[in-house]
């Protein structure tokens, strides 16, 4: 027998849901050690779109780059700041 409470059903809008999730532990309606992991593939991490003025010799310089690593130069650019913020996270 489930001693948990049922997850209410028929919510009228998505902001009626998310108030109630907002004041209730999903603990009490839901047994997690019944949970089961799920990959979800196609699911790409949200982004934002940024405006950004570069020199053009140096736009141009990272479209070489690109080209060389067979990357669009926007990624390019990512990977770089990635990898730029990871090495000055140990200062």
């Amino acid at each position: 027998m489930n001693s948990k409470p049922e997850i209410p059903h028929g919510f009228n809008t998505e902001a009626e849901e998310r108030t109630f999730w907002e004041n209730h532990d999903s603990a009490d309606h839901l047994d997690w050690t019944q949970a089961e992991k799920v990959r979800l593939p196609n699911l790409k991490p949200s982004s934002t779109s940024i405006s950004l003025r570069l020199p053009n010799a140096l736009l141009e310089r990272i479209k070489v780059a690109a080209g060389k690593r067979d990357v669009p130069y926007q990624s390019l650019i990512k990977i770089w700041l990635a990898e730029k913020l990871e090495s000055n996270s140990g200062r």
